[in-house]
């Protein structure tokens, strides 16, 4: 075991100062971030626009669905004269007071819309054989189609008040009635100049089948200056009987008066415009004369100008709605753009990542003679006291020659006098002042003895075959580094919480992280050798200088400047390493913010190579623009799917809005199950899928968000270290307490060969070894 200092780099993993005295208590005044602030601020005014849109353009349904069953013993209330009585009601008074239509005088009333579609066509009818209508709007139609109230008004229509979501009035609170009322003739105002006092509730029908709740709620719009239409005749049109059948059904008896229910919205309503233009001649033919109610009745003619306030604050509303729907129609077309892009890019990513696993695992297949160099393994390593000594003695039973190199950052907590105390062969301690990570590798490269070097993070081990399979790929003369693979070691003495995050981390190493690497692997466009596990050329290093501290992704800023000299970088997959996963969201959210921000910093560093030639140029055109689109742009909009799901179940069909989810996480699963194939990982962990796109998912949409903030506000992070909570020696194949043998332990294979064992680590690891290659 031998022993040295050198000097000390600069920033990385920093230790916290120590204080330069006592200070008293002293209270700080909290405020906000302005980043945090910005970003609440948007979120608000989306769902704001969120809440307008949907309120406008929920999917209410026509009367007859959803309506009550007229329940005779909630009638005691109703007075006779109500439900003997006509169908205009005015409840105005202290008395209801009801009226009844003429004598062969019809009033064609039609509610639940307006529609673009069928609401033109009514009006064309109704123009061709010049009779009058009233149109009983939903008020969050109206607001998203105010130009059709315009037309009904230039035709000689009625436009009157049907609410502004389609409630039942006599359900609902007296405070949901006056703004059901207040909104629907806020549009009105605004799209025609002028108010309403003609209203048709939600469900409503004849005049004797008016009940206690429907009087309640009569009374309450009567309190705000309302008269309520009912009708006399059904024409029943929602049930699309036919047009013989709406013809018949809205026939009054023998020369009764009668107002009509029709529909011009909440379905396809092509019988009710055939109906029409046959039922008005007809009636027309036996002498019928076609009004309005309340002129029918006396009462004064509905539909007169509105004050100027009341016409400004409508036109506010409508050009609300207006930017609400533009704004949510164009996410809407963004979403299903990144939807595609994320498909087809996730479909060609597993297709060139199977092809990669089986050039790579094809029969014969070779890198070149065997790789038997000696190999320098360099550990920084700062206040790893928990998993140190794990990690090293994982490297001495490496059954390839090896060096270990331990870099005591200025360690602490005894980290390096751990090591020492071990007296293991091969084995050199470095110490130095803090210095931060960039610095402690850089030691370790100018300190090691051999021409090959492997960098591995201190709560990392390696299985006994994985430095050889790590460098085998250095037989091609081209390689210049290698990226192993990295996985998720979760001790079995965690607790429930902290082993599902861990799950959740091996899905996203098996499905993103490692089918990525081989993507990028056939691509030569690698940006990331994981700080766990990777192998590098010394010549390499020099070559670009070391690794630089001017990120906090200095894996990932070392790779780039590799790729961008010409030197290839590959992907080998039967090389394994386990590292401790953070075991908690907050210091998951820590870990990933600074990998997050760390990689927008190396992207912004090598920006210049999207401009060069070559090798450099390879790397920018197809490694950083892949980046800034797939894994920051796409990523940045990808909550929207949340979001849209949570408005198609509150606003939309929740039926169709579940099953387009489960779609989509149905391609996700079927993608996880091939990635996790190619890996050779058990699937039963993904059943934890689903609920990590519920969370998880949303962590990391938050991390990312974050640092672009954070990024484009120029702010420079510091290294965030991580808590350790060790447990990696139960790993090993001889542990100090002379336990068992642990899952990396060699084994013996049916030949009596030793086999580096793969089992699982709890919860999160690999159970099927892969198999030994040339």
């Amino acid at each position: 075991m031998a022993r040295h200092s050198a000097a000390p780099s600069r920033a990385g993993w920093r230790a916290r100062p120590a204080s330069s005295g006592p200070r008293g208590p002293r209270r700080r005044r909290w405020l906000p971030r302005p980043g945090v602030v910005l970003v609440v601020v948007a979120l608000v005014m989306f769902g704001c626009l969120l809440l307008v849109n949907g309120l406008a353009h929920s999917e209410v349904g026509v009367d007859a669905e959803g309506g009550k069953v007229t329940d005779t013993t909630n009638m005691d209330e109703v007075p006779r004269s109500v439900t003997d009585g006509g169908p205009v009601l005015d409840t105005r008074g202290a008395e209801p007071r009801s009226a009844a239509m003429p004598a062969k005088t019809i009033a064609l009333t039609f509610d639940d819309g307006p529609d673009p579609t069928w609401t033109p066509q009514i009006l064309a009818v109704l123009a061709k054989h010049h009779v009058p209508a009233t149109f009983f709007v939903v008020g969050s139609r109206a607001a998203s189609n105010p130009g059709l109230l315009r037309q009904i008004r230039a035709a000689g229509s009625e436009v009157g008040i049907h609410t502004f979501t389609h409630p039942d009035l006599g359900q609902v609170s007296t405070l949901r009635i006056d703004r059901e009322l207040a909104e629907t003739q806020l549009v009105v105002n605004g799209a025609t100049g002028q108010t309403s006092y003609l209203l048709r509730p939600p469900y409503s029908s004849t005049a004797n089948a008016v009940d206690n709740d429907a009087l309640r709620s009569f009374r309450e719009t009567g309190a705000d200056g309302y008269v309520t239409v009912l009708s006399d005749v059904d024409s029943r049109d929602w049930e699309r009987p036919g047009v013989d059948a709406i013809v018949r059904n809205a026939q009054p008896a023998g020369t009764a008066g009668a107002i009509v229910l029709l529909h011009d919205a909440g379905g396809e309503r092509s019988q009710t415009v055939a109906a029409l233009d046959r039922l008005i001649p007809d009636l027309q033919a036996r002498g019928y004369r076609f009004t309005t109610p309340e002129a029918a009745v006396g009462l004064p003619a509905d539909n007169q100008p509105a004050s100027a306030p009341a016409h400004a604050m409508g036109a506010t509303m409508i050009g609300l709605v207006a930017v609400a729907g533009g704004v949510v129609d164009a996410l809407a077309w963004l979403l299903l753009v990144v939807g595609v892009l994320v498909v087809v890019r996730l479909a060609l990513m597993l297709a060139v990542a199977c092809r990669q696993h089986r050039r790579r695992h094809r029969p014969g297949f070779s890198w070149g003679p065997t790789v038997r160099a000696p190999v320098s393994v360099v550990v920084p390593a700062y206040n790893e006291k928990e998993n140190i000594a794990a990690t090293v003695r994982s490297l001495v039973a490496s059954e390839h020659p090896v060096e270990v190199l331990v870099v005591d950052d200025g360690s602490t907590d005894g980290t390096a006098d751990i090591v020492e105390a071990l007296r293991l062969p091969n084995v050199r301690v470095l110490r130095q002042a803090n210095g931060g990570k960039p610095s402690a590798l850089n030691a370790g490269i100018a300190h090691a003895r051999h021409d090959l070097i492997v960098m591995i993070d201190g709560d990392t081990v390696f299985e006994p075959a994985t430095v050889g399979r790590l460098v085998q790929p250095f037989a091609d003369p081209s390689v210049g580094a290698v990226a192993g693979n990295a996985k998720v070691a979760a001790p079995t003495r965690l607790g429930f919480w902290a082993g599902l995050v861990s799950r959740w981390q091996h899905i996203e190493y098996v499905m993103g992280f490692n089918v990525d690497r081989r993507v990028y692997d056939v691509l030569r466009c690698m940006p990331t050798i994981p700080g766990a596990i990777g192998a590098f050329r010394r010549a390499v290093l020099l070559e670009v200088g070391g690794v630089s501290h001017d990120t906090l992704a200095e894996d990932t800023d070392l790779t780039m400047a590799i790729c961008r000299t010409g030197w290839r970088v590959v992907y080998e997959d039967s090389a394994r390493a386990w590292t401790e996963a953070p075991g908690t969201l907050p210091q998951l959210w820590r870990q990933r913010y600074r990998w997050s921000y760390g990689t927008m910093q190396a992207m912004w560093k090598h920006r210049r190579a999207v401009l060069d030639r070559g090798a450099s140029g390879r790397f920018g055109r197809l490694g950083l623009a892949h980046l800034a689109v797939f894994q920051i742009l796409l990523p940045l909009l990808a909550p929207l799917v949340d979001i849209f799901l949570v408005y198609g179940l509150v606003f939309l069909n929740p039926v169709t809005t579940l099953l387009l989810w489960a779609a989509v996480l149905a391609i996700q699963v079927l993608a996880a199950v091939v990635a996790f194939r190619l890996e050779r990982e058990p699937l039963r962990v993904l059943w934890l899928l689903p609920l990590q796109q519920v969370v998880y998912r949303q962590l990391m949409y938050a991390v990312l968000i974050r640092s672009t903030v954070t990024a484009l506000g120029g702010i420079r992070l510091g290294w965030q270290k991580l808590r350790r909570v060790g447990g990696l020696d139960a790993l090993l194949a001889a542990p100090p307490d002379g336990h068992a043998a642990g899952p990396l332990a060699p084994r013996r294979d049916g030949a009596g060969h030793d086999r580096a064992r793969g089992d699982a680590l709890e919860p999160a690891g690999v159970r099927e070894p892969l198999d030994d290659r040339p």
